[in-house]
């Protein structure tokens, strides 16, 4: 019986200096070719799903953690910040001097300091994961990123993500903003590093139900891969649920199945394991 595969980018399919293993380009393609379907599921919009992603081959993606759901040519959900919340993020932030950038399927469109100040706690956060950081840039870690204080009033942002000076800053924007969705990532509770503000509402469970809906598709025929927290929905709502060795202990803890890690050939492995090649 094909399967579903849903695979989460940063840290699962690559690592965290966008490095894309052969081995997990090798997988996806002979799962393909054995008629399995497989999509990615990421935090990221469209625009930060290069070409090099894309001609691994895909049948889809679900982005924005769940706001965004796309098979093949056929958008199938977009739930997205209207005009006037962004807006109202963008002037909170600004008032608070907390340097942000906003994620939309057009681009990424940074705040005017976000080059200079937002390398450091990048490089903290790809520090944790274990990847070699020394002289890495913001072009290396975002390679379209625009830095243009006239593009950031807009009306297509996934959602907004933000560097926490203090932890208080995501406590203050979650009594902010109650009507939006408002977590952290780059660490845990008072480790994070950013904040981000999108649609409430929204996972990637959530999306995944949307997707197989609109293909017809039954939950026992899928299998999910991640590393992170906000992984987690993912790997509960589906068949199987599959931990890369290099990811977090939170979600090792809830997979049916752990895998190597990202560069030690996790993907293949557990490609293998699973009888899709």
């Amino acid at each position: 019986m094909s399967k579903i595969c849903f695979i989460d980018v940063d840290g699962t399919l690559l690592d965290y200096e966008n490095n894309l293993p052969e081995s997990a380009v090798k997988a996806i393609r002979e799962a393909r070719a054995n008629g399995n379907k497989v999509y990615i599921c990421t935090g990221r919009s469209e625009a930060e799903v290069y070409d090099y992603i894309w001609d691994i081959g895909l049948d889809g993606m679900i982005g924005g953690n769940g706001s965004y759901v796309k098979d093949g040519d056929k958008v199938i959900l977009w739930d997205h910040l209207s005009a006037q919340e962004t807006r109202r993020i963008i002037n909170w932030l600004k008032s608070r001097d907390l340097e942000f950038y906003l994620e939309a399927n057009s681009g990424l469109y940074a705040s005017k300091n976000f080059k200079e100040k937002g390398l450091k706690p990048l490089k903290d956060y790809m520090g944790k994961k274990g990847e070699e950081i020394e002289s890495i840039s913001i072009e290396d870690i975002f390679p379209e990123m625009i830095f243009n204080e006239e593009n950031l009033y807009r009306d297509d942002i996934n959602k907004i993500s933000f560097i926490l000076n203090s932890y208080q800053d995501y406590l203050d924007a979650k009594e902010a903003f109650p009507d939006l969705k408002v977590g952290t990532w780059g660490g845990v509770g008072e480790t994070a590093l950013f904040g981000d503000i999108g649609v409430k509402n929204i996972d990637k469970g959530k999306a995944i139900d949307k997707l197989l809906d609109y293909l017809g598709a039954d939950l026992k025929d899928t299998i999910a891969f991640g590393d992170a927290k906000v992984d987690i929905p993912m790997l509960e709502k589906c068949n199987i649920g599959v931990a890369v060795g290099s990811g977090g202990e939170e979600i090792k803890e809830i997979a049916d199945y752990v895998t190597d890690s990202v560069n030690n050939d996790g993907i293949y492995k557990a490609f293998e394991h699973f009888n899709l090649i």
